[in-house]
């Protein structure tokens, strides 16, 4: 009986973290007025003219050179490639959040009171929510934490802050809880240079078109 008992609340408890994630990326993708941080910087500008030469000035994508990575055993080599899957498999949905944040931010600024504006966002996450369920049930709990440090990294606000902004210090104290339990938390900051810096190389490499 105690090992059923187990299973049955452990596979509860892998349900809430998947709809903790879920409802997150949901949030952030019905806020319209966060903004994305990724922009295309490829753009081409006024050109100089010398003399009778005309030179033509462009802005180029940086390029990041990374060194070929040597691991000290194969257990952290595969460690890195089982995050490199994660990162491809949920760094889509985060640049579609940033996408779906430029397209509804001139709408949500428009909108004159507070309930208009919650009346937007529970439109948008009703549509979201039927578009991106399932997808999400198939979600792992070390998915949904590689999404949580994209979400940050694209709209420069934690999960913990865009909860607590647009459902309430209440909700906002209850998924952090839930987030706990799974040695998760929703107040990390993305550390591009530290903590999260196999990440930030990975998403440039995907960038880039390498991964």
């Amino acid at each position: 009986m105690k090992g059923w008992r187990f299973r049955f609340t452990f596979a509860r408890s892998m349900k809430d973290v998947r709809k903790y994630v879920g409802i997150l990326f949901f949030l952030v993708l019905s806020i319209p007025g966060l903004k994305g941080q990724v922009v295309d910087s490829s753009k081409i500008g006024i050109g100089y003219v010398i003399g009778n030469d005309t030179i033509i000035h462009r802005d180029i994508r940086e390029v990041w050179v990374y060194p070929r990575r040597e691991f000290r055993n194969p257990r952290l080599e595969r460690q890195y490639y089982r995050l490199i899957q994660r990162v491809k498999k949920v760094y889509p949905y985060a640049r579609k959040a940033s996408e779906l944040l430029a397209q509804y931010e001139p709408e949500f600024e428009r909108l004159q009171t507070d309930r208009q504006k919650r009346k937007l966002i529970n439109k948008v996450e009703e549509q979201l929510m039927d578009r991106y369920k399932e997808e999400f049930k198939k979600m792992s709990i070390s998915d949904g934490k590689v999404l949580i440090k994209l979400i940050d990294r694209q709209t420069g606000k934690t999960g913990y802050d865009i909860i607590k902004e647009f459902k309430g210090g209440f909700s906002a104290v209850f998924w952090q809880g839930v987030a706990r339990l799974f040695r998760n938390n929703l107040k990390d900051e993305y550390d591009p240079f530290g903590e999260d810096i196999l990440i930030e190389e990975i998403v440039k490499l995907i960038e880039m078109g390498y991964l």
